[in-house]
């Protein structure tokens, strides 16, 4: 296992001169080498990602001009080599690259269709050394619009500018980058907007240069995750549990409207915390925009179509939208899915929690709920595949099928049980990636109950609904 190190000790390790002969491991090596591989070998997506280096820290200079959409942009990439590599690739699309060095020295590069974008692969001066950190900046530039080989990331709003949602594989439409979750990294972001306009990334914002804001993601982000955006908005602040800043972005000039709904949410925060233990990051908020549609758990700062808000009942059920993409703070962000076939792990307790909110409100029983899920299930088990192993992403079985799943487990470990095994998964895996093997392991291990592990796998991974403990009438359709 590689240590990872800190970005202030990579960059450290690289100014202190780990190109050196005098050094015991020299930055460049003499033999050969390999390149590393163009893909990850994700059970869904076996393209996406690279292999042969580890990103520990992406930096990302960023010049959007409303209107016209087009985009300059510099991404400096600190990585630490995992073989003796004489070439790798990055995840890019629909990019125009000026210029690559690694290490500072210039590099030649390449680009060639992927089956989800573009690889850009990368040849450095000499080989990189194994276990041994590197530098590569990439210079490139393009157009928000511009056509693209995959799905893009950008939505465009009224206002000219734009909002980023790259779940699950179009981070690549806005940088190159190392596309799969398993890689997480901390981040910088340095993003211009004319007046007028503001910019939002995840993580603190750490200052304002003119028309350049900065903002810093201390704690490790997959790229599925990335919340850049440049809109005609306005910063609203608060203050969460432990005096956690918050810090949202609404509409200018709707503030009266959406600035009561962004505040709901250090209350929110608070109703988490009592079952998972502390809020993972040092900042969250809301941005709510109109050129997006949906709802997305973008690293602390989840983003939201306006749509979302403007209910006609006059009831607040909006706030379990709200709830399931903070929960995702947890699940899915704080502890990230090791492959996208593990993607339960993420949307069941989003949609799990959501439900249990919705309960204690007054709308919606959980139970009933469940039942309509346990009814459906088996026939979506059969088309899709069963929660733990579907055949893509996006599903019914992934969200409620996964919630299911919970809900199965709960009845059968008993409240007690279920609510330590759920805020151990969090507190344990914090910051890191996790599989659906390792969440059965880690029930097993939390109840001292090792019939948990067939439990588990016939809810996961069965063809057809296992018996709902405690509701022995249940059968699916």
């Amino acid at each position: 296992m590689i240590r990872k190190l800190s970005v202030a000790g990579l960059a450290a390790a690289l100014t202190l001169g780990l190109t050196t002969p005098s050094l015991a491991i020299p930055a460049w090596a003499d033999r050969p080498g390999t390149p590393g591989a163009p893909g990850v070998g994700d059970p869904l997506f076996p393209d996406l990602g690279n292999g042969g280096y580890d990103v520990r820290h992406y930096d990302l200079a960023f010049d959007y001009t409303p209107g016209t959409h087009d985009f300059t942009a510099k991404v400096t990439i600190l990585a630490t080599a995992t073989q003796d590599l004489s070439a790798f690739n990055l995840d890019t699309d629909g990019h125009v690259i000026d210029a690559v060095t690694v290490n500072g020295a210039p590099a030649t590069w390449a680009l060639a269709p992927g089956r989800t974008g573009q690889e850009l692969t990368v040849t450095p001066a000499r080989t990189l050394r194994n276990h041994v950190p590197f530098t590569v900046e990439i210079a490139y530039h393009g157009n928000g619009k511009a056509q693209r080989l995959g799905l893009t990331g950008w939505n465009f709003g009224a206002d000219g500018g734009f909002a980023a949602a790259v779940q699950a594989s179009r981070a690549d439409t806005f940088m190159p980058v190392n596309d799969h979750p398993s890689d997480k990294a901390t981040w910088t972001f340095r993003i211009t907007a004319p007046e007028g306009y503001v910019a939002t990334a995840n993580g603190e914002p750490t200052g304002r240069d003119g028309t350049t804001w900065t903002f810093r993601a201390k704690e490790p982000m997959a790229s599925e995750l990335l919340g850049l955006a440049v809109v005609k908005g306005v910063y609203r602040a608060g203050t969460g549990p432990h005096g956690l800043p918050l810090r949202h972005v609404i509409p200018a000039g709707q503030e009266d409207r959406y600035g009561p709904i962004a505040d709901l949410t250090g209350d929110q925060i608070a109703w988490a915390e009592r079952r998972f233990g502390r809020y993972p990051f040092s900042t969250y908020g809301i941005h709510v925009y109109d050129g997006y549609r949906n709802a997305l758990e973008n690293q602390t700062l989840s983003l939201f179509g306006t749509n979302w808000f403007n209910r006609t009942d006059g009831t607040t059920k909006y706030t379990t939208t709200m709830i399931h993409e903070l929960v995702h703070q947890w699940f899915g962000d704080s502890v990230t899915p090791a492959t996208w076939q593990d993607a339960w792990l993420n949307e069941g307790p989003a949609v799990y929690y959501a439900a249990v909110w919705g309960e204690e409100q007054g709308w919606d029983e959980l139970a009933d709920k469940m039942k309509v899920v346990y009814d459906k299930l088996d026939a979506v088990r059969a088309k899709d595949g069963p929660p733990g192993r579907p055949k893509g992403l996006g599903g019914y079985n992934i969200y409620d099928g996964g919630a299911l799943v919970l809900y199965a487990l709960r009845q059968e470990a008993g409240a007690a049980a279920f609510d330590r095994i759920m805020r151990t998964w969090v507190q344990r895996n914090k910051d890191g990636n996790a599989s659906t093997e390792d969440f059965v392991a880690h029930a097993v291990k939390i109840t001292h109950r090792a019939d948990l592990d067939g439990f588990l796998r016939a809810w996961l991974y069965g063809e057809k609904n296992p018996p709902m403990p405690g509701h022995p009438d249940w059968s699916a359709a």
